[in-house]
């Protein structure tokens, strides 16, 4: 592998979860959060995981993991820096979702994407859109009934959407689909909420979207 320490902003479910996923795969993590210390009293650092800042966590690999909430992707980006991010595979986890009516639904989207705000703020890094439409449970090591679909993935950069690819079937995946470049965020970031509608009427939040032909 050409690399094996990554760096994942973002301390939630969604962050810990690959936290721990990607260190028992033999990563070295280290899991970025606004308040390092709180977070060290609350978990156990070890097998592979540290905690630091956001920049921390940034500089830490040549792979980093956007993994917190979407409504506050941009201020972390803009928080750490572009230059932090210079040369590196970013993989973006994050939806821009809005819960404030009590039902799920896209802050924005359509003609616009996370994804696309988050490549356009890192003009130096390149931004796949990967682990967004599966549950935190089933992002590393997945176990569906029907066999394991391969990950939708998007992005600009043949080169890293193949890295991506290999980084998924080391965890677990059968592979990638590729729905194109970073616009096609748009399209994957919209199926979310249905994808929670769905996982709501199954009673389940181990179900996965993909196509059949």
């Amino acid at each position: 592998m050409e690399t094996r320490r990554i760096g994942i902003l973002g301390s939630g479910d969604v962050g810990q979860a690959l936290g721990r996923g990607f260190a028992r795969h033999g990563w070295d993590v280290k899991l970025g959060t606004r308040r390092p210390d709180e977070l060290r009293t609350s978990m156990d650092e070890g097998d592979g995981v540290s905690v630091g800042t956001f920049a921390e966590a940034t500089t830490h690999g040549d792979v980093v993991v956007l993994a917190v909430r979407g409504d506050a992707a941009e201020a972390v980006v803009e928080m750490v820096g572009a230059a932090n991010f210079a040369e590196k595979l970013v993989l973006d986890a994050t939806n821009p979702l809005d819960f404030s009516s009590g039902d799920v639904h896209l802050s924005f989207g359509g003609t616009d994407s996370l994804g696309e705000r988050i490549q356009a703020k890192l003009p130096d890094a390149s931004v796949v859109k990967c682990f967004n439409t599966v549950s935190n449970i089933q992002m590393i090591d997945p176990e569906f009934e029907a066999g394991t679909p391969p990950m939708f993935i998007c992005g600009n950069d043949d080169e890293a959407k193949a890295r991506t690819e290999e980084i998924l079937v080391e965890l677990g995946w059968p592979g990638a689909m590729d729905v194109g470049d970073i616009t096609a965020a748009r399209y994957l970031e919209a199926l979310v909420p249905l994808w929670v509608r769905v996982g709501s009427n199954l009673r389940t939040w181990k179900h996965a979207f993909t196509a059949v032909q």
